[in-house]
């Protein structure tokens, strides 16, 4: 096998997607979930760690239904404000190398693992990548065990494995680690010493996996707290709170509740980096935990409730997380990009996309497919299409539908919110099909061909919405795109030359459903510039 970044990533395909874990756990009534922490720590020590050895990662670990991406991301850029390019006097516990580890990725795997709020580069990746994947071979081989990829961790422990032993490496000395799916059985909750831990807003998810109650979730999602170690959470369900209150008490962690947002975020004297509302809430549990670890590293005098040092400031307003609330320009379209995926978070990116039209909607919010044809008035401003991309190919995507659609009616006073509805499969290219690192392969290849989930989403539409607007299937996501610049091109040499300011004119596209759909688009838009 060669050594390449594109082999590392035909490698990772390989091994076992962990949508086939979910259906694995989800066939064996859940038993399988509570071997996960003993088969995680058996792997560590097959490339030759044992659990404690991540103690000095100084580890930072995240849980949540919404939002532990985006906290994740805001506590790493604050911490990055203090390392030493960035400071001039050092103090006791200076940071020197900050680790990220996220999940999924949008456009490259090597986004998973960052040092210093940067992925890995190629090269690094594939360096790391088969270290591991070596040690692993191995040790099966000297235990006389098989070294086929079936023997090997499932893609996202894999990944696991491989930025903890990056880290350890490159000698990072604070990791921010998010879970993937709950956190008493997730694959990061072999850490031992966090810290801190920090609990988003919960919600219900991965109910094959987690339960079906907010209360189960919560008892999940609250695995990842530790004796010693302080966990900060947000506002949430009575019900879940109190499971968060008892699960802290057993296991000799202190629960805060991060209750209100910072005043300078409220007030807008810290303008985030990432847009939406929630954000706020998400950026006030960051600052918490941030605070909390630079104290528990030995930094002192540090007090951010009343006001936020600059470190903080800076760390807040220059974020990057890409795919959620994004928005990009490209002539007359706006990309409005959110992966939402659950009906929490998109009721969340519903309210984002509400907040833009409607900032830059000057004329009547009446039905867009009619807004899109002139005005019987010569000085009437003719309002420009509005256009769903959606996809969500292995969960129930028809209640998302009918939730986007319920909401966003309300929101813009119009009984059809789209003018044009697409959808399409999660497959990248027309020509090439999948780029490598979003290759799925949880989903069959006839149920990507016959194109039947989207069928299916496509006519549970038109029983939301009625003969409102025009709904379109088509194959891949470069279609997709392709279909959407065709309706904007149609706008602007139509309508679109009476329009009035640049804002008013735009046609607003929101692709949301699946971070892979939305990663997707990113993909098409860059290979084209």
């Amino acid at each position: 096998m060669d050594r390449t970044y594109s082999d590392a990533v035909k490698a990772l395909n390989s091994l076992q997607s962990n949508a086939s874990v979910v259906n694995a756990i989800r066939m064996s009534g859940g038993k399988m979930n509570t071997q996960a922490i003993p088969e995680m720590i058996e792997w560590c020590r097959k490339i030759g760690y044992e659990p404690s050895d991540f103690n000095r990662l100084n580890a930072i670990h995240i849980a949540g239904t919404k939002g532990k991406g985006s906290t994740s991301a805001f506590i790493s850029s604050i911490l990055a404000q203090y390392l030493p390019s960035r400071i001039e006097a050092a103090q006791p516990g200076m940071l020197h190398k900050i680790g990220l580890y996220t999940s999924p990725h949008l456009r490259f795997v090597r986004e998973r693992i960052q040092i210093d709020n940067a992925p890995l580069s190629e090269a690094a990746f594939a360096s790391y990548f088969f270290q591991t994947w070596d040690r692993l071979e191995a040790s099966a081989a000297a235990a006389g065990e098989p070294t086929n990829p079936c023997a090997k961790p499932v893609y996202f422990r894999f990944l696991t494995l491989m930025a903890l032993h990056t880290y350890m490496n490159e000698r990072v000395e604070t990791a921010v680690v998010e879970c993937g799916i709950g956190g008493e059985y997730d694959s990061t909750n072999i850490l031992l010493r966090p810290t801190v831990t920090g609990i988003t807003s919960l919600g219900i998810d991965h109910t094959a996996v987690l339960g079906n109650t907010i209360e189960e979730i919560a008892w999940h999602k609250a695995g990842i707290m530790k004796k010693g170690s302080v966990c900060y959470t947000v506002p949430q369900p009575e019900a879940a709170l109190a499971v968060l209150r008892e699960r802290a008490k057993e296991r000799g962690s202190e629960l805060r509740v991060v209750a209100e947002r910072h005043p300078q975020i409220v007030s807008g004297d810290v303008v985030l980096g990432l847009a939406a509302d929630f954000q706020k809430t998400n950026a006030s549990l960051a600052v918490e935990i941030a605070a909390e670890h630079l104290r528990v590293l030995g930094y002192k005098g540090l007090d951010v409730k009343a006001k936020l040092p600059a470190e903080f400031v800076r760390g807040l307003e220059q974020v990057k997380w890409g795919g959620r609330c994004e928005t990009r320009l490209e002539g007359p379209i706006g990309w409005h990009l959110d992966g939402g995926h659950t009906l929490e978070s998109i009721t969340v990116a519903e309210e984002w996309y509400a907040e833009c039209v409607l900032a830059s909607h000057t004329s009547s919010p009446e039905n867009p497919s009619q807004e899109t044809t002139p005005s019987s008035s010569p000085t009437a401003t003719p309002t420009p299409p509005r256009i769903l991309l959606f996809n969500q190919q292995t969960r129930a995507g028809l209640p998302l539908l009918r939730t986007l659609h319920t909401l966003l009616s309300t929101h813009l006073q119009s009984a059809h919110p789209f003018s044009h509805v697409i959808f399409c499969s999660n497959v990248t290219f027309a020509d090439s099909g999948f780029r490598p690192d979003l290759v799925s392969v949880n989903v069959s290849a006839e149920e990507l061909q016959d194109l039947r989930v989207q069928k299916e989403l496509a006519r549970g539409w038109e029983g939301i919405d009625g003969t409102g607007g025009e709904v379109f299937i088509v194959r891949t996501i470069e279609d997709a795109v392709e279909k959407a610049r065709q309706i904007a091109r149609t706008w602007v040499a139509g309508d679109g030359r009476r329009g009035g300011t640049a804002a008013e004119g735009e046609v607003k596209v929101l692709v949301t459903g699946s971070v892979h759909l939305v990663g997707g688009v990113l993909e098409v838009l860059a290979a084209e510039e």
